[in-house]
C-alpha cells in the first residue's frame, strides 16, 4: 500500500465510524461493521506470532510452590499469555547497576545466572508441556506451532559480565540472545543515558572493553541492544558493531522527549544498520505530560476520597516507613481502609479523571509505532512491552490484553503481513542475520 494513502487510511480509522470502508475492485467499496472489525482483528492475531521483547522477572516466580503456570497477579505469566494470545516472551536477565569491583561484577553475575537458571527451570522442569525455550528464530516458528507458549532470553545491562568477556559466550549458551551495555548507571563498558541528568560520563561512549565486548557479542551471536545505553555510546555501537543491533524496549524522542527514547539521527541510523527499534509501551516513555496529568488527577481524587472518609492515607517518602511502624492489628486495619478508598475510586473514576485527564493508553502507544514506520521505514519496527518492569498502558496493562494492541493495528489500516512483521517478523530477521554474521565470524577462525 502506498504510505500517503496508508497514512490517510490511519487517520479515517482514527475517526470513530460505526462503518469502515474498504475498497474491494474497480469502483466497488464494502462496508466493514465494528463486529466485522474485530472478527477480523482476532483472525490476524491468531495466525501471526506475537512477540514482547522485554518482560522482567523475579527468580522467586520460578519455584515449584510459586510459578509462571499461575495467576501470580504479575503483568506476563503462563495464564496470561494464553488468555491474551502473547506467544513469545523474552525474559529478562537484569541486574542493576552497582559498583565497578571485583565484588559488585561477582554479585551480579551470581544474580544473573540465577535468573537463566529460573527461565530454564520453568521450561525444562516447571511447565515443558505448555512452554519451551527458544534459541533461533526457527525454534519460535516450531514451538508457536506446537501451541506452546515461548520463552526467550534477553540480558539487560552487561555489568553482569564483570571484565571477563569469555562470560558473554557462556551467556549465549545459557540462551542469552540479546544484551545491552549499559543500563541506568554508566557501566564498565558503556556510559548510560542517566548522564544526560548531571552530564556526567564516565567513558564519553564506549569503553575499550565495550568495544571488545561488541565484537564477542557479534562473533558469538547475540544482538547488541542500545535501548539503555547514552546517545555518545550509541552512535559509536554503529560503527564497531558488523552485525545489525536492537532497541529491545525504545519509544520515538521527537514525540516524548526523555532519554530512554531515540531520537531520529540514531533512528535513521538503526535503518542504515539494519536494526529495528521495539517500540516500547511505558506510559512515561510514550506521553510525559499524558500521563502526569493522569497520575496527579488520580492522587487527588484519592485524596479527596480519603477525607471523605476521614482517613488519613500514609504517602509521600515517609508512607512505607510510617506503615512499618504500625502493629500488625493497625496494619491489617489500615489495609482494608486503602482497599475501601480504591473501590470508591475506581467507581468514580470515568466521571473524575478520565473524562478531563486520561490514562496513556494502546492508541498513544501506536501513535509512536506509526511515527517510526514513517519515519525508518516498516521493516525496521516491532512491539514491546516492558511488562513487570513499569511497562503497560490503557488497554495493554498485562499480557491477557495483548489482542488490544493488534487491534488498534487493524483500526489504522496495516495488513496481516505488516502486523505480523511488527510483532515478530523484524525481530526475528534481525536474530537471524546476527546468527549468521556469527557463523561468518568464526568461520574466519
Amino acid at each position: 500500500m502506498n504510505m500517503k494513502l496508508k497514512k490517510f487510511s490511519r487517520e479515517i480509522t482514527l475517526l470513530s465510524f460505526p462503518l469502515l470502508m474498504i475498497a474491494c475492485g474497480p469502483g466497488e467499496v464494502a462496508q466493514e461493521s465494528e463486529a466485522d472489525l474485530v472478527t477480523r482483528a482476532r483472525g490476524i492475531h491468531e495466525r501471526v506470532i506475537t512477540l514482547d521483547t522485554h518482560d522482567d522477572i523475579s527468580a522467586s516466580n520460578f519455584t515449584v510452590d510459586r510459578n509462571y503456570t499461575m495467576d501470580l497477579g504479575n503483568q506476563v505469566n503462563l495464564p496470561n499469555m494464553e488468555e491474551g494470545g502473547l506467544d513469545v516472551a523474552f525474559f529478562i536477565a537484569f541486574v542493576g547497576q552497582g559498583e565497578l569491583t571485583e565484588e559488585g561484577y561477582a554479585r551480579a553475575h551470581a544474580q544473573a545466572i540465577e535468573k537463566f537458571d529460573a527461565v530454564h527451570r520453568l521450561t525444562e522442569e516447571i511447565a515443558p508441556d505448555r512452554i519451551e525455550l527458544a534459541l533461533t528464530s526457527d525454534d519460535v516458528r516450531r514451538i508457536a506451532a506446537s501451541g506452546k507458549k515461548v520463552a526467550m532470553i534477553g540480558i539487560e545491562n552487561a555489568y553482569q559480565v564483570g571484565i571477563d568477556l569469555s562470560n558473554i559466550a557462556d551467556f549465549q549458551a545459557r540462551g542469552g540472545r540479546y544484551m545491552s551495555l549499559a543500563h541506568n548507571g554508566h557501566s564498565q563498558f558503556s556510559d548510560s543515558n542517566t548522564g544526560e541528568r548531571d552530564g556526567v560520563w564516565l567513558h564519553n561512549g564506549l569503553s575499550d572493553l565495550g568495544r571488545e565486548a561488541i565484537a564477542e557479542m557479534n562473533r558469538v551471536g547475540i544482538m547488541v541492544d542500545i535501548s539503555h545505553p547514552s546517545k555518545e555510546a550509541i552512535m559509536q555501537m554503529f560503527d564497531v558493531t558488523r552485525a545489525p543491533v536492537i532497541a529491545s524496549h525504545s519509544s520515538a524522542r521527537a514525540l516524548n522527549d526523555v532519554s530512554r527514547n531515540l531520537d531520529n539521527e540514531q533512528l535513521m541510523a538503526l535503518k542504515e544498520n539494519g536494526g529495528v527499534v521495539q517500540t516500547v509501551a511505558f506510559r512515561s516513555y510514550i506521553n510525559s505530560e499524558k500521563n502526569n496529568a493522569n497520575r496527579q488527577a488520580v492522587q487527588a481524587l484519592e485524596a479527596s476520597v480519603a477525607e471523605e472518609m476521614g482517613f488519613e492515607i500514609l504517602g509521600g517518602r515517609g508512607g512505607r516507613g510510617a506503615l512499618q511502624g504500625l502493629s500488625d492489628e493497625a496494619r491489617t486495619a489500615y489495609s482494608a481502609r486503602m482497599e475501601e478508598v480504591r473501590s470508591r475510586v475506581a467507581s468514580r473514576m470515568d466521571a473524575e479523571v478520565t473524562s478531563t485527564a486520561p490514562p496513556v493508553a494502546v492508541a498513544d502507544f501506536v501513535d509512536h509505532i506509526d511515527y517510526l514506520v514513517d519515519l525508518i521505514g516498516l521493516e525496521h519496527v516491532g512491539i514491546s512491552s516492558d511488562f513487570d518492569g513499569g511497562g503497560g498502558v490503557e488497554g495493554w496493562n498485562d499480557a491477557s490484553e495483548t489482542f488490544n494492541v493488534t487491534l488498534e493495528l487493524v483500526r489504522r489500516g496495516y495488513t496481516e503481513e505488516e502486523i505480523g512483521m511488527l510483532w515478530s517478523g523484524n525481530l526475528l530477521r534481525v536474530l537471524d542475520e546476527v546468527q549468521a554474521i556469527a557463523a561468518e565470524i568464526q568461520a574466519e577462525g
